[in-house]
């Protein structure tokens, strides 16, 4: 009863920041500060959901690996400084390691680039039974590299190449893949982190005053900041393109590190909990050979 409960607060808590359809979406209509109007008094509520939900998918997690038919893939995507270390670290927290996996995907390297885009993040899916993390993923090809076109040049792509074109044709590559993942039970689950551009100054900043922080702070950080809304535009547009009912992005206000990792947490708690995850049932066979492992204790 409680697992059911905690489903379905997650399902709620999380619906208003789930885009199934993008056609019509708009950055600008969510707020990164946006808490759902849960205060200072609601902080310690939202905590306590976060707890619960922790709990609860630790279990999911048990009968997913134990079950041993489906997969999970969680795409974490954001600009620096919007916590998706942070969210991952806090959410994961009760996560079996046996059964989860977080690759992070930085510049790509030569061998990387002599393959398709799609390539070396398909190497890293998770198997069936197993929960896989990306921080960062082949999404970097519509956002980073849409933004900064000239890293089209080391990808040694045949023909005249039309960055127009090229990018349509990525985003509708991403929808046939995610599809194929649903297709053979992966369940894809994507995340947008959306950070406003004054807290993610204050967090860089902190980053500059904090001795302990020192290794976590790089200048491009704050010379990507110039292109802030060229990013923005290549955000809107990718989830407008690749927002689907069975890859839905959430676009979640990342201003409050508390609500976005509640909200996180909920999100993929809501969707375990969809996938009538139980303990495999024990057949004949199986019935035999534990009751004559008992019978062999027995005589010991």
């Amino acid at each position: 009863m409680r697992l059911k409960a905690i489903v379905k607060q997650s399902e709620k808590l999380s619906r208003p920041f789930r885009v199934t359809k993008g056609e019509k979406f708009r950055l600008d209509d969510i707020d990164p500060e946006d808490t759902l109007g849960i205060g200072s008094e609601g902080k310690a509520r939202a905590k306590r959901l976060l707890a619960a939900g922790t709990e609860v998918l630790s279990k999911l997690q048990d009968m997913l690996y134990a079950q041993e038919r489906w997969a999970v893939l969680l795409i974490f995507q954001a600009m620096d400084a919007a916590g998706k270390n942070g969210t991952i670290k806090h959410v994961m927290s009760g996560v079996n390691p046996q059964g989860c996996e977080v690759a992070s995907f930085k510049a790509p390297s030569d061998e990387e680039l002599d393959h398709d885009f799609l390539w070396r993040c398909a190497r890293r899916l998770p198997e069936r039974g197993r929960i896989g993390i990306f921080n960062r993923s082949y999404y970097e090809e519509v956002l980073a590299v849409r933004v900064h076109q000239e890293l089209l040049q080391r990808e040694r792509l045949p023909g005249k190449v039309h960055p127009k074109e090229l990018f349509e044709e990525r985003y509708r590559a991403i929808r046939k893949f995610e599809r194929y993942l649903g297709d053979n039970g992966t369940v894809v689950l994507k995340f947008f982190l959306h950070v406003s551009k004054k807290e993610q100054k204050a967090r860089l900043l902190e980053r500059l005053d904090n001795p302990r922080k020192f290794w976590k702070f790089s200048i491009d950080d704050v010379k990507e900041r110039e292109y802030w809304d060229d990013y923005m535009d290549a955000y809107e547009t990718m989830i407008r393109y690749t927002a689907t009912k069975r890859a839905p992005w959430y676009v979640v206000p990342a201003d409050n590190k508390w609500f976005t990792r509640a909200v996180g947490g909920a999100a993929i708690v809501n969707a375990l909990g969809g996938l009538g995850l139980d303990y495999p049932e024990v057949d004949d066979k199986r019935q035999d050979e534990l009751v004559e492992a008992r019978r062999l204790f027995d005589k010991e």
